[in-house]
């Protein structure tokens, strides 16, 4: 796996290097958006597990009021949807509707912390409770950690945690440029549809 790795690697570095590139304009009004309607700080930075168990800072525009993830701590699932509602600032709601805030995690993928493609990161909290209640879980940190993977790809956000872990563990065992490429399109594909509805009416 370590020519598919390697592979995976500068596809990871070529891609997020052009879209940064290309979606500079819209950062630029994401930002000023951002300052204008709830001030500094613009980035949310989130602790989360990597690859190896690593802990890395996982970078985002800010979506919700400042202080709320402290207020949001203990839950986890539906419940945690829920309550983010009420943290949302004046533009949040829409930039997780178009998921422009996700932007800024391709600065992590040219860091190294993540690939574009893998299990989705995780806050070191959660990942010790899904650890215990799932044996399996640390299977995950055999790769990066994506900002896109099989379990978002082929489920919604309501799917159990055990059942998503059997999609990621299929992407890891059968990864190649291929599957890579494959599951980049359909992500793409979903996002297009996602913001479009965003723009039409923002959910959370």
């Amino acid at each position: 796996m370590r020519g598919v790795d390697r592979a995976l690697r500068f596809l990871d570095l070529l891609f997020s290097a052009c879209f940064l590139l290309i979606s500079l304009p819209i950062t630029i009004l994401v930002v000023a958006a951002i300052l204008i309607t709830s001030g500094t700080p613009i980035f949310y930075r989130g602790k989360r597990v990597g690859r190896s168990g690593r802990v890395f800072s996982m970078i985002k525009f800010r979506t919700l009021r400042r202080g709320a993830e402290s207020r949001l701590g203990p839950y986890l699932g539906p419940e945690l949807v829920e309550r983010t509602r009420a943290e949302f600032t004046p533009i949040g709601r829409w930039l997780r509707a178009t998921q422009l805030d996700e932007i800024p995690q391709f600065l992590n993928v040219l860091r190294g912390d993540m690939s574009l493609v893998g299990p989705r990161p995780i806050r070191p909290r959660f990942f010790e409770e899904l650890a215990e209640q799932i044996p399996a879980y640390w299977q995950r940190l055999v790769v990066r950690p994506g900002l896109t993977g099989f379990a978002q790809v082929r489920k919604g956000y309501a799917t159990s945690w055990a059942e998503k872990l059997a999609h990621d563990l299929e992407y890891i065992a059968d990864r190649s440029v291929w599957l890579y490429l494959r599951t980049l399109v359909a992500t793409g594909w979903r996002v297009l549809r996602q913001s479009l509805r965003g723009l039409a009416r923002p959910r959370a």
